[in-house]
């Protein structure tokens, strides 16, 4: 039997600001064991390649998850948020089970589970979590709370597992445990990156290299637009994509689409087309198999230095995402191209898309005149503001204390 989970109210209201360690020590009543945080991530290029073995490029941002933990033996894991209204969140580990609800502490305690799956002997915590991850905004904030609950348990008991281990933990957490069908870009990204980089995976062995991307240097910014508009992958949308990508590899032949050479893509279109699959399908296999090639190309454009070609596959992406995946949104659309329209290199949707943020590539002196074109197109069409922020490669999930 699942237990439910319970809330409790913190004896003198519920703590407020944003100091992990003195919210633990004011919600529990001792200093934490530590505090470590792990970051969202915004992605380059490279989309819904990850879940079929394809190339991604993401880099950290330097918005993070951030958790003051401390180990405990009796079986009582309890968990709150600042960034959630209600208490503490408590549960017993042994009584964790898949897609029973907890909301946000889905994604914590999915951790839990999936590290006692996976035979590691987690006994318990105590977490106070904080994040400056903007949620339903295609960033993974998700990934940013699983990846710093795993590094923290990884840490407190001792389980000596590598940041790739980490990243694999959160995903069997957000798949089997919340019942999120997600790649494992997000986790890698938040694990696995290097400040002052962007990071080229492979997802299918989870071999990496770490990209130089001093952006500055070159006297470029990427800029991430936050349309605002909140998406929920959870709905069927994703999980819908993901089938017909599945489909399509199925009716080829082959185990993934990451098996499908760019060169064949167009006789593989046809061959889907003579076998009678659906219109869809064959939308999605253009999309997957475009984008792995175009992580190839701006790879091979950051190697030689020359990194504003990149701004025409950034356009091309979008397209892809808006044309063939449908994934895209009026607010992500018109992010586009107000920020192309008012000069801006290259742009494009990332992340699960329905909503959440755009990335523009443009020329640093031209960001503030981008950005308020942005602004002010979202204003003439009767949107909420968007946020608009630089994009700074940043550090994966370390310890802080």
């Amino acid at each position: 039997m699942t237990a439910e989970p319970t809330t409790t109210a913190p004896a003198e209201g519920e703590p407020a600001g944003t100091d992990p360690a003195a919210t633990f020590t004011e919600l529990y009543g001792s200093e934490p064991d530590g505090v470590w945080a792990a970051p969202g991530r915004v992605n380059l290029i490279g989309e819904y390649t990850d879940f079929n073995d394809g190339f991604v490029m993401p880099l950290a941002l330097p918005h993070t998850a951030r958790a003051a933990v401390s180990r405990r033996d009796d079986g009582v894991l309890r968990l709150y948020s600042t960034d959630v209204p209600g208490g503490v969140v408590s549960l017993r580990v042994d009584e964790l089970a898949p897609h029973s609800g907890h909301g946000w502490a889905a994604y914590p305690a999915g951790v839990v589970w999936a590290l006692r799956r996976a035979g590691h002997p987690v006994t318990g915590a105590d977490i106070a979590l904080t994040s400056t991850v903007p949620t339903g905004a295609g960033l993974s904030s998700s990934a940013a709370l699983e990846t710093v609950t795993a590094l923290a348990l990884n840490d407190l008991f001792d389980l000596g597992l590598s940041a790739a281990d980490l990243a694999v933990t959160g995903r069997r957490a957000e798949n089997d445990f919340v019942g999120v069908p997600c790649g494992i870009m997000d986790q890698m990204a938040s694990a696995c990156c290097t400040e002052g980089h962007a990071l080229h995976l492979d997802t299918r062995d989870l071999s990496l290299r770490q990209v130089p991307f001093d952006l500055a240097a070159q006297g470029l910014t990427l800029l991430v637009v936050d349309t605002r508009v909140k998406h929920a992958l959870g709905d069927g949308a994703y999980a819908e994509r993901r089938a017909g990508c599945e489909e399509g590899a199925r009716l080829l032949g082959i185990p993934t689409l990451r098996d499908l050479p760019y060169e064949d893509l167009a006789a593989a279109l046809t061959t889907l087309a003579d076998a009678g699959a659906d219109e869809s399908v064959i939308r999605y296999v253009r999309h997957v198999v475009g984008d792995n090639h175009r992580v190839e190309q701006v790879i091979a454009l950051l190697d030689a230095g020359d990194v504003r070609a990149a701004g025409p596959v950034l356009n091309e992406g979008h397209v892809s995402l808006r044309d063939d995946l449908r994934v895209s949104c009026p607010e992500l659309d018109l992010a586009v191209e107000a920020a192309n329209t008012a000069g801006a290199l290259g742009a494009r949707m990332t992340g699960g898309g329905f909503g959440g943020s755009a990335v523009v590539l443009v020329e640093e002196a031209q960001a503030g005149t981008v950005a308020k074109a942005v602004e002010e197109a979202f204003a003439a069409a009767g949107h909420a503001a968007p946020g608009v922020f630089d994009a700074v490669p940043s550090a994966g999930a370390h310890r802080l204390s």
